[in-house]
């Protein structure tokens, strides 16, 4: 990364990147680059990966921000993707072997539309050959890259919406907003399959992942953890919170429940613990009594310094 400026050590990052991932960069990469410009012992992660050949938001997690990617993961994304119909890939992607589909023929565009709406809604989705999921205590690509031929089981997947954006034979351009775990090439390749006429992934970007949109996003060569880091409060949606004053948050980051009183969310359900200055303190959830809350996450220490 230009520059490849660092934060003073004395600073303790705790938030978000909301990046734009470059072409062929594996998520890791980028990871590692906004590593450097971090101090030094700060962990960095991501939320959600990004396949090499797909470009777009890639949510960063910095310092203790890392223990909330499963909050970022959760939330609804967006995609752009081009699918090319007429013929297959190895990797349901255009990084495989390719091959044309014998007597493929143009589909009319009315006929694309009924059969993108059919993967609306709740459905069951076998991810690719090619991808990250485990298979008997192996990631199934590494497997697939040894010539063998993973048996991955379907899983159900929600997709929220699919618009068509552009259909020009053989390239369908479309929108898609879905839940977690959903594998667009995977839908690329089944589309093709309902058509009759194969397909593949050729174009993939990701447009936002809940909050964190594109519109918003920094170049990765761009990205600045002292100007550009966002609040960790950013990953937790709709969930409740609540601010207290230093005692309890003394108590809370002891690992110790706290009394509120009314106002609390439902028992069970979660609860971001804010203290000075709307700080996130700590995640916990209110208990079986309705009226405290004990901390299952706690992101500072006795005095307040954040871990």
């Amino acid at each position: 990364m230009a520059g490849e400026e660092h934060l003073p050590r004395d600073v303790r990052p705790f938030g978000f990147l909301n990046v734009i991932k470059p072409l062929e960069w594996t998520s890791h990469r980028a990871v590692g680059a906004v590593r450097r410009r971090v101090p030094p012992g700060t962990k960095v992660g991501h939320a959600g990966t990004l396949d090499p050949l797909a470009t777009g938001v890639l949510v960063i997690c910095v310092g203790p921000a890392t223990r909330l990617a499963e909050y970022v993961q959760r939330r609804p994304k967006q995609y752009r993707a081009v699918i090319a119909l007429g013929a297959t890939s190895t990797t349901d992607d255009r990084e495989g072997t390719v091959e044309p589909v014998p007597e493929a023929r143009p589909v009319p565009a009315d006929r694309v539309a009924a059969v993108l709406n059919r993967f609306v809604g709740r459905i069951d989705q076998t991810p690719p050959s090619h991808s990250a999921v485990h298979v008997g205590g192996h990631r199934a690509y590494k497997l697939a890259r040894r010539g063998e031929c993973p048996e991955l089981a379907a899983r159900p997947v929600t997709i929220h919406r699919i618009g068509l954006l552009r259909y020009e034979w053989p390239a369908l351009e479309i929108e898609v907003c879905c839940g977690a775990g959903t594998y667009i090439r995977s839908l690329a390749r089944d589309v093709g399959a309902e058509l009759g006429v194969g397909g593949y992934c050729a174009e993939l970007e990701r447009t936002a992942v809940g909050p964190f949109t594109l519109d918003d996003a920094v170049e990765l060569t761009e990205a600045d953890p002292a100007r550009h880091l966002m609040s960790p409060l950013a990953a937790l949606g709709d969930v409740g919170q609540i601010e207290l004053d230093d005692a309890r948050i003394e108590k809370v980051a002891m690992g110790q429940a706290v009394s509120i009183g009314a106002g609390l969310p439902q028992p069970g359900e979660p609860v971001a613990i804010l203290g000075r200055a709307g700080r996130l303190a700590a995640i916990g959830h209110v208990r079986t009594d309705g009226q405290s809350v004990r901390p299952d996450k706690v992101f500072v220490r006795p005095g307040g310094h954040v871990h």
